[in-house]
């Protein structure tokens, strides 16, 4: 896979519910964090004594994180509200030339910043509250 751009790592929120998703504005930065809980089955016959795990038996977690600069009120606005609500809207996650994570999540935090000299920014962190669809590009 050639090298990709930053910027297109997108984060998009359903705001109606109408699958109609808009990328949340302002951001500088994305992360996705993809984790599968082991379920050790290891005892006393495993072969060599070489740790064993249970296949397809761990809690699966998606975690997303972003942060930048407000520039657009309605995304804004709908993201303090899913997080005093503790909402659990549809997002999208879109990696490029690897594929779409779509779901379910809550946002578990939001931070606001700035400094005397420069702009305002925030950072949000959400994690998956539901089953997850992915599909590939």
């Amino acid at each position: 896979m050639a090298a990709q751009n930053g910027k297109d790592l997108l984060i998009k929120l359903d705001q109606t519910g109408d699958e109609q998703f808009e990328t949340i504005a302002g951001l500088r930065a994305t992360r996705l964090s993809l984790n599968s809980e082991s379920v050790d089955v290891t005892s006393i016959d495993s072969p060599g004594g070489w740790r064993e795990l249970l296949g397809n038996a761990g809690v699966k977690t998606a975690q997303i994180s972003g942060s930048g600069i407000f520039k657009d009120a309605n995304t804004d606005e709908r993201a303090r509200q899913i997080f005093f609500n503790g909402l659990t809207p549809r997002f999208q996650v879109i990696v490029p030339d690897f594929g779409i994570l779509e779901g379910p999540f809550q946002i578990t935090s939001v931070e606001y910043s700035g400094t005397h000299d420069g702009e305002a920014t925030y950072e949000l962190s959400m994690a998956s509250a539901g089953q997850l669809d992915f599909t590939a590009l």
